[in-house]
């Protein structure tokens, strides 16, 4: 393969060196001429000549290229040869009180959403492959492995294909991908500010919202930046957890934004989650009873980013202004899984929370994180919603800071504290992860 290369590239480099000698040659003598008397027909002769040879010598190379190129059709290229990343992400943590123990007073969590291992543990460690299928197609698979409560676990992050150069904007990507909802959702978790994820996400989404499903979307031929889109998936990802068949819950958004000058740059975004006859959410209270909900659900979210550089250079100084707000709504009915007691719910939780993220000096950053959470649920037994966890006891907040050292765009080690309300016994959380990331790995999106 090397040899039929080396003697491709050797022949067009041969036929362009031989075309613009020839053509340099021609206009050498037409200069020439100007300056030297001779008759016309003299140098008509010359030229006639230099031209007979150039035509000779152009069909033998074409020749010679054609006879090349047939050659290397021959030789097989390797058939699966896709761009491989590996991002390894360590983490040490410490608390004051028992992780074990974490809720959030009215939000009912996911099996993914409480906190980190205490100690050493693996962190959420990847593996992505990824590789144009062919002109129209480019395929990706993600796959993380971590520690949970002294257990390995492997699972499948992402597995999709997308589509390349669509007409007039247009985007479609399927099978199973972290939704466009919100701004972070769409990034995996190495990529965001902090270690962990907003209580917000953490309490609407058990951390981070997946879809199974099909995405489509458009950038509108505009002046301004506006982008639509829309995903339709099989609900079986929280927090829908139902039907697995046909399509279970769905997404819309919007994103619009662009630059105010060199330096300054913006983004907006609004995006809705829906779940029609959600069937038997499974989520879990570790100092009351775990819960079933079944019924409908939507959330609706807004998203802002404002970010600076000085002249659009971020190299030395740069700032990230980040805010994001979801209200959930939720009618149906709850059942406690030790006691089969029931009660009619309708659910109203919501949250935010805005951070800022400075780089005070190359490779340094540090950032300051605030959240808030409320609920205001309701149902005919008071009883099940007290042991659900889902009463309106308290209002979670946290606050967290963080130092980030990145040697470059490949290694990071960072702090990060939070002081941590989400019940009344307050928690010191010190948190210090690692994060290497070696092999082809994409830039991220704004």
């Amino acid at each position: 393969m090397q040899q039929a290369t080396y003697t491709l590239s050797s022949a067009i480099c041969l036929l362009a060196m031989t075309a613009l000698s020839v053509q340099n040659a021609l206009a050498e003598t037409e200069t020439s001429a100007a300056k030297t008397p001779q008759s016309s027909a003299q140098i008509q002769q010359q030229i006639d000549t230099m031209k007979h040879d150039y035509d000779r010598r152009l069909k033998r190379m074409q020749k010679h290229l054609k006879q090349t190129q047939a050659a290397t059709r021959t030789i097989k290229p390797n058939a699966f040869n896709p761009a491989i990343s590996l991002v390894l992400t360590g983490l040490y943590a410490s608390y004051s009180n028992n992780p074990d123990n974490y809720t959030l007073p009215g939000f009912a969590l996911g099996n993914e959403a409480g906190l980190d291992t205490e100690g050493f543990s693996l962190g959420e460690s990847e593996i992505t492959m990824g590789s144009n299928v062919d002109q129209n197609f480019y395929g990706q698979a993600t796959f993380s492995f971590g520690n949970e409560k002294g257990n390995t676990t492997i699972s499948v992050e992402e597995a999709f294909f997308e589509t390349i150069g669509l007409p007039h904007g247009l985007h479609v990507k399927a099978g199973r991908f972290f939704s466009a909802m919100g701004y972070i959702n769409g990034k995996h978790s190495h990529a965001w500010d902090f270690n962990d994820a907003p209580l917000v996400y953490r309490g609407m989404f058990g951390d981070q919202l997946k879809e199974e499903g099909v995405q489509a979307s458009w950038i509108l031929p505009t002046d301004h930046y506006i982008l639509v889109g829309g995903e339709l998936g099989n609900g079986v990802q929280y927090p829908s957890t139902g039907s697995q068949t046909g399509v279970g819950d769905w997404v819309a958004y919007l994103k619009t934004g662009g630059d105010i000058n060199l330096s300054n740059s913006w983004e907006l975004g609004v995006s809705h989650w829906q779940a029609g006859d959600i069937n038997k959410r499974q989520t879990f209270n570790p100092v009351g009873a775990d819960s079933i909900f079944s019924g409908n659900s939507k959330i609706d979210g807004l998203d802002f980013v404002y970010k600076w550089a000085p002249n659009g250079n971020p190299l030395q100084h740069n700032f990230k202004f980040q805010w994001e707000y979801f209200n959930r709504l939720e009618d149906g009915q709850l059942t406690l899984n030790t006691t089969s007691l029931v009660s009619s719910y309708a659910g109203h939780q919501s949250g935010w929370y805005a951070q800022g993220v400075y780089q005070f000096i190359p490779n340094w950053t540090t950032g300051l994180r605030y959240d808030r959470l409320d609920s205001n649920n309701s149902g005919n037994n008071q009883s099940v919603l007290d042991q659900a966890g889902l009463s309106n006891t308290h209002t979670p907040q946290r606050t967290s800071v963080m130092l980030s050292w990145q040697a470059s765009h490949f290694s990071r080690i960072r702090a990060q504290y939070n002081y941590d309300e989400s019940t009344a016994n307050s928690d010191n959380q010190l948190l210090i992860q690692y994060t290497m990331v070696m092999g082809a790995h994409g830039a991220h999106a704004y």
